[in-house]
């Protein structure tokens, strides 16, 4: 396996690990928690969504060929509450992610050096890849933190519990030293 290969292989597992883990969170919450927010300031996860949404599908449609903002997008209806049922806000999520993963699926290593352009700002596949893995995780946190927010005792952890971490250690077969 070359490193250009590990690369494009990494990046598409950890995207689709931080896929799981809105999937986790979503399982977890109510419709109405979809449009909480917690103050007047804060978006709900609905329109975290709608927002993750629109900058996969604008920046991943046409990846190496067109511009990473397209014209059609209307980033800043992305920030206004939509009034999409629990279906509705999930059908976004799902094109979006399937937009996303199927265009790092489609690249190769020859891909990563080439030049694309986000907001017309030149810069290499794998540059504009490590921008999106920084950006995406960024808003998914926030949709766990919200949907914990949410749920309150009842949140089922997505990763190690709070005070599990030795145990989880000891199972992975991991000596504490």
């Amino acid at each position: 396996m070359t490193l250009g290969s590990s690369f494009l292989d990494s990046a598409i597992k950890r995207s689709a690990y931080y896929k799981e883990l809105g999937d986790g969170s979503f399982a977890q919450i109510p419709d109405e928690a979809f449009h909480f927010t917690p103050n007047d300031v804060s978006n709900s996860i609905a329109v975290i969504i709608r927002h993750l949404a629109g900058n996969m599908l604008s920046r991943w449609t046409h990846f190496l060929t067109e511009d990473g903002e397209k014209s059609w997008r209307e980033r800043d209806q992305e920030f206004e509450e939509p009034e999409l049922d629990r279906a509705g806000v999930m059908a976004l999520w799902e094109k979006g992610w399937d937009c996303y993963l199927s265009t790092l699926r489609s690249l190769s290593e020859d891909d990563l050096l080439r030049t694309v352009h986000i907001r017309s700002e030149p810069m290499s596949v794998l540059d504009a890849i490590n921008r999106q893995l920084a950006h995406y995780p960024y808003h998914v946190g926030q949709i766990v933190y919200l949907a914990r927010m949410f749920r309150g005792d009842a949140w089922q952890s997505l990763s190690i519990p709070k005070g599990d971490s030795q145990a989880f250690n000891k199972g992975m077969g991991h000596a504490l030293r």
